[in-house]
């Protein structure tokens, strides 16, 4: 086993690199940061790989996804709708017990759709801030998500606190 702050640095890389998959819209680097059955030593002829180390996720707005393909397809969606997109990952989060690793993240989103017109120019970019979980399980071949759940922040505004400090007495 390896040591503690080598496995948070390993895991750490690892979410790293499944958002720089994702950025740049590498389908295979996506799907091979996601646990699979054979991860696991489950041999796929005799188990149903729904069955196996069982895969989740929840994107902002979506119903929860489980299973690897089922996950898989979401992303195959959302990279063939999105034109560009960029994660700047921030109050990053990394904790380790024995086989599984918790990364607590703020994904600070950069997105843009497809131009307007054939041949136009990016459509409007669009930000978007939100809060990930992401479970990993070590593996033979590295750390693999195991699960991953995103929610949208509410943005604040300031006329509320402006109102509740004219309520508040001196």
């Amino acid at each position: 086993m390896s040591a503690p702050h080598t496995d948070v640095e390993q895991v750490e890389a690892a979410n790293t690199a499944f958002y720089e998959a994702l950025e740049q819209g590498d389908f295979e680097g996506v799907s091979s940061f996601w646990l699979a059955p054979s991860d696991l030593g489950v041999d796929e002829t005799y188990h149903d790989p729904a069955d196996a180390g069982v895969v989740s996720c929840v994107h902002p707005g979506w119903p929860v996804l489980t299973g690897r393909g089922e996950v898989l397809r979401s992303y195959a969606l959302i990279m063939a709708n999105t034109d560009y997109i960029q994660f700047f990952l921030t109050d990053v989060h990394v904790s380790v017990t024995g086989d599984t690793a918790l990364v607590n993240c703020t994904e600070n989103i950069l997105s843009g759709g497809p131009a307007p017109e054939a041949g136009g120019e990016l459509g409007p970019l669009v930000g978007q801030l939100v809060v990930a979980t992401n479970v990993f399980r070590r593996t033979p071949d590295g750390w693999k998500l195991w699960s991953h759940h995103a929610s949208p922040v509410l943005a604040e505004n300031g006329e509320n606190e402006d109102d509740e400090e004219e309520d508040t007495p001196s």
